[in-house]
């Protein structure tokens, strides 16, 4: 019963035939080839409106490049204390935008609320003597697998370009978040303000191929070179394009979504008093306790310890190919803790 991350799943079927199609003769390198050139339309048309589109292997090299094209060297990025870009990218964003500070906000599910942006933003206000706010970057879905609404992301859109900043958006799982919300991909993404959007595929059935989508297509020469300078310019484009295209089409990525948004949501409801935040994603966050998590490995439950240091906290994700057989089993152990 793996419940450790996303990230330990296997590829979906249609990515590996997608893979294996393209897989023929030679084709141009560094993104001219037929598929990559593709990418801006498909995405164009998903987000409905022109956007262009730049492949990379990983999700912090995603993050990395879009937060360095929002800020400068003297900048800051506000961003929740739970972010990735905070958390797990081990210096990221600030190596890659020359030093840009991270600024941390609080609050509730790993969200940023406008009255927390706010907060953040008259900390900084010291003229020469502090780092100038440059952008904001939230996560969709959160750390603690929360969403933010469409209106909740317009708010915070509104305050961030009142006070001058860029917005980007680290979708690592943003499949899992219109899944669930059910919105258009555009109603949380440049029409609520965003600027620049790390796509993840990767977590959801795909192969190393995340994409840095640029809604103000006046930063694409930027992210253009700072991909190169930064050696994620892919010389065989055309195996990250295609499975990007295969995950858009027909809306598998939204498929794949839905059915682990569905058995996480099992997961909660068997959780019960445990549950610390709403399923709302295919990630699951329980606090039984030491002895209660110790006796769910016992069973064969493998999952990550969440919180500080014997709290009792754990995180369950649900991925896109987890077995109902699974779930079910987990869900047993977890009403008979209750």
């Amino acid at each position: 019963m793996n419940f450790r991350s996303d990230n330990t799943a296997p590829a979906a079927p249609e990515i590996i035939a997608a893979l294996s199609n393209v897989n023929e003769g030679a084709a141009s390198a560094y993104g001219e080839d037929q598929w990559s050139k593709r990418l801006d339309e498909a995405f164009s048309a998903l987000f409905e409106r022109e956007v262009r589109v730049f492949t990379v292997a990983s999700g912090t090299a995603a993050n990395a490049i879009a937060v360095a094209s929002l800020t400068p060297p003297w900048g800051a990025v506000l961003c929740h204390r739970e972010a990735h870009i905070e958390c797990d990218e081990c210096g990221a964003a600030e190596f890659y935008s020359g030093g840009a500070k991270l600024v941390l906000v609080d609050g509730d599910a790993a969200k940023v609320s406008v009255s927390a942006l706010h907060e953040a933003i008259a900390r900084n206000e010291r003229g020469i003597h502090s780092v100038k706010p440059a952008a904001l970057s939230v996560s969709q879905t959160t750390e603690k697998g929360a969403l933010y609404s469409p209106m909740e992301m317009a708010a915070l859109g509104q305050a961030a370009k009142a006070a001058g900043l860029g917005v980007h958006m680290d979708g690592a799982r943003f499949g899992n978040a219109v899944a669930a919300l059910g919105c258009k991909p555009a109603d949380i993404t440049w029409r609520a303000g965003v600027d620049i959007l790390s796509f993840g595929a990767t977590k959801n059935g795909a192969i190393a191929a995340e994409a840095i989508v640029c809604f103000d297509v006046a930063r694409a020469e930027e992210i253009t070179r700072r991909r190169k300078r930064s050696g994620h310019l892919l010389s065989k484009g055309r195996f990250a394009a295609a499975q990007l295209l295969a995950y858009l089409e027909g809306d598998l990525w939204l498929t794949l979504a839905r059915r682990s948004n569905a058995l996480a949501a099992r997961l909660g409801e068997a959780a019960g008093g445990y549950l610390l935040h709403p399923v709302e994603s295919n990630q699951v966050f329980i606090k039984p306790g030491p002895n209660a998590l110790a006796k769910l490995r016992a069973a064969g439950a493998e999952f990550y310890d969440w919180g500080a240091a014997q709290s009792g906290e754990a995180r369950l994700v649900v991925s896109w190919n987890q077995s109902e057989a699974d779930v079910d089993a987990m869900a047993g152990l977890l009403s008979s803790l209750r």
